[in-house]
């Protein structure tokens, strides 16, 4: 079995101690990070007049830069290429709106058309009594309550007056031409003028990109130019991918809903089609809305509730193979947010600039994201907005072990096993995760409760673990799993390009090993995990507990049908113990092999583990799952029980004992 299965995973940084150094390890926010945030946030809310055509214009010069630099290298210049793009994106957009109101103008026309039919729904609902008279109720309720809204709370006439009848007066007013001109036309002169000044800065931003990129650089990273332009391309290609393939799904989406609302008689099917596509910009909610609308027209055309149902059908099986095939296959998870931090941004960015923010704050987020990846004093809105995991895998681990939940370490454990054999799991992640917990245990943070229930999950870890160990074994049995020389030459030449381990671990068939921790609960639950990956390799296993690695225990010990004995301890401290381990077991039975495994995470050379073997008069010494396997199942001839030197020192006459006996004689 090879052991350079790809795992996919990004390379680990240094480890965290528990999970109270995991926290520590986090980003702060500093006072001076913080009053920034808190300066920029109020800045971009009392001048959202300023910046919210600015943001705009900045997306689209991402969404329009591939297109330009396409132009460009078919040989068009740069300016007619700018001007080509943007003026073609905005005839666009221009196209669309006016459809848009062309098919809403048509629909309000045709309003008084459904009415009819809405009151027999309504009729039909009170004359069944649906929801007990709930329709009536409301009904009467809001009456009532126009009624008083509607009462005069003037005190009555006095009874001597005469009560005046109400004279009623027509105010008409006498408007000039130019009065009545700029009311039609002063409500569209803002939107018109934040369209033109958008156009003009994304034309400008596109002209003067490289200028613009060199201006940002020597302003905010002249110091580390690798990572301000790495943060600057990836900002780029993030925002523009996310709004291109987003324009795509919502084009696929919105062409079979288009068709689909004409083929069942809705009217105005276009407009509901683009109010879709428009409409799934906006996270989440958007879909719904662009849903309800055609439900209710559906509800208003036919006087049935069929035509309501297929509607609904019709949006139901668009969005399912829309989220489950096509926005998977397109980009899927590209944008590095977390679901949840999408909400919270749109949440956030709808309070700032309102609906305009909704639609653009999943794009704003990215930048956001990016920038506090490549940026340490924002690193913080990686750790909150961002889908990267914050915890390495072995601290993720080791988590969910102190908690005292293996159902959910387990669950962690078989996804990463659909990547990674099981030694190699055991080796990367659930060892460093028990080294963890060992530190933690030095450090007086761990008392003898939480030691105990790390490692009863790590045992019962390890047991949850069986069935794929047994899966796997089967496949290394099975010659019709075997690949093929070829690829497996290939698949080591890239395990050794990405630095991964290429050893092959030996078949154990007629060895028996036993597998023992060395001074705690923690070093059994390692020797648990050592004893499944060596039974995967065929090797007849049996377990014994740090308990019964005493003087008393080992005189117990049934050693007959034992080939190897393996030792293992997560504190490299314990090498005085290890030896004593090492010439008990090796007088209990001299033609017995003795391996002891100090667990590590990062491992150690060859020269190291040579030279403490022969210094404890071991048979192996080994620091990493690989090696304690191939020591284990090793066909080495064992090492005999070397004579303590003080011992030998003992049998030796003294100097002065010398002396003595030299002068009597």
């Amino acid at each position: 079995m090879a052991a350079n299965r790809r795992n996919g995973m990004h390379p680990s940084e240094p480890g965290l101690v528990g999970v109270v150094s995991a926290a520590m390890a986090l980003p702060r926010m500093s006072l001076p990070t913080l009053a920034t945030v808190v300066a920029a946030v109020a800045a971009l809310y009392f001048g959202r007049e300023v910046f919210l055509p600015i943001a705009i214009a900045l997306l689209l010069t991402f969404a329009l830069a591939p297109l330009v630099s396409a132009l460009k290298r078919v040989g068009i210049p740069r300016l007619p290429a700018v001007i080509a793009s943007v003026l073609g994106a905005f005839m666009v957009l221009a196209l669309f709106s006016f459809i848009v109101a062309t098919q809403v103008s048509e629909l309000a026309q045709n309003i008084p058309l459904y009415q009819s039919n809405i009151l027999t729904k309504v009729r039909s609902l009170k004359e069944s009594g649906v929801g007990g008279g709930v329709i009536a109720r409301l009904s009467e309720a809001i009456e009532r309550v126009g009624q008083e809204l509607d009462r005069q709370e003037t005190s009555p006439p006095a009874a001597d007056q005469p009560r005046r009848e109400p004279v009623p007066v027509e105010i008409i007013a006498r408007e000039r031409p130019l009065q009545v001109l700029q009311n039609l036309i002063g409500p569209l002169i803002s939107p018109l003028a934040s369209a033109g000044l958008i156009v003009v800065v994304v034309i400008f931003m596109l002209l003067e990109r490289e200028d613009l990129r060199d201006r940002f650089i020597r302003l905010v990273g002249y110091g580390d130019l690798h990572r301000t332009t790495e943060a600057l391309q990836e900002a780029g290609k993030r925002v523009g991918r996310y709004l291109l393939m987003q324009l795509v799904v919502n084009i696929v989406y919105a062409i079979p809903v288009t068709a689909g609302l004409w083929v069942l008689g809705i009217p105005n099917a276009l407009l509901w089609g683009l109010l879709a596509l428009a409409l799934r910009f906006v996270p989440y909610i958007g879909p719904i809305i662009g849903a309800l609308l055609p439900l209710f027209l559906a509800l208003a055309v036919a006087p049935g509730w069929s035509l309501v149902l297929w509607t609904a059908g019709l949006f139901v099986a668009m969005e399912m193979i829309t989220g489950n095939v096509v926005e998977p296959w397109l980009y899927g998870s590209r944008t590095g947010l977390s679901p949840l931090a999408i909400i919270v941004a749109a949440i956030f960015w709808t309070w700032l600039w309102g609906p305009l923010g909704l639609v653009l704050s999943t794009p704003l987020t990215v930048c956001l994201v990016v920038l506090g990846r490549h940026v340490p004093q924002f690193e913080f809105l990686d750790v909150l907005f961002g889908n990267e995991p914050v915890l390495e895998p072995h601290a993720r681990l080791y988590q969910r072990l102190l908690a005292g939940d293996p159902e959910e370490a387990t669950d962690h454990a078989e996804e990463m096993l659909e990547e990674k054999y099981l030694f190699e799991f055991y080796d990367k992640v659930a060892l460093p995760a028990l080294l963890l917990g060992e530190q933690d245990r030095v450090r007086g943070v761990m008392g003898d409760e939480q030691r105990r229930r790390v490692a009863a999950s790590a045992q019962m870890l390890v047991a949850n673990l069986d069935d794929s160990a047994r899966e796997e074994a089967e496949e290394d049995d099975d010659p019709a799993t075997v690949e093929p020389a070829t690829a497996d030459k290939d698949r080591d030449k890239q395990a050794q390009a990405e630095g991964e381990d290429d050893t092959e671990l030996p078949d154990g068939t007629d060895i028996s090993v036993l597998c023992a921790g060395g001074r705690g609960e923690l070093d059994d639950a390692a020797a648990a995990m050592l004893a499944q990956v060596l039974e995967v390799q065929g090797a007849t296993v049996s377990k014994a507990s740090f308990a019964d690695m005493d003087p008393t225990g080992i005189r117990r010990l049934e050693l007959d049908a034992v080939d190897t004995v393996v030792v293992g301890f997560l504190n490299r401290d314990s090498v005085k113990h290890a030896r004593f381990l090492v010439r008990r077991l090796k007088r209990a039975k001299s033609a017995l092999r003795v391996g002891i495994v100090f667990w590590s995470k990062d491992g150690d050379d060859k020269e190291t583990a040579v030279e403490m073997a022969n210094d404890l008069n071991t048979d192996f010494v080994a620091f990493g799952m690989v090696e304690a396997v191939l020591g284990a199942l090793s066909s080495d001839p064992p090492v005999a029980l070397k004579v303590a030197a003080k011992r030998r020192m003992r049998r030796r006459p003294r100097p002065a004992r010398k002396a003595l006996l030299a002068a009597a004689k």
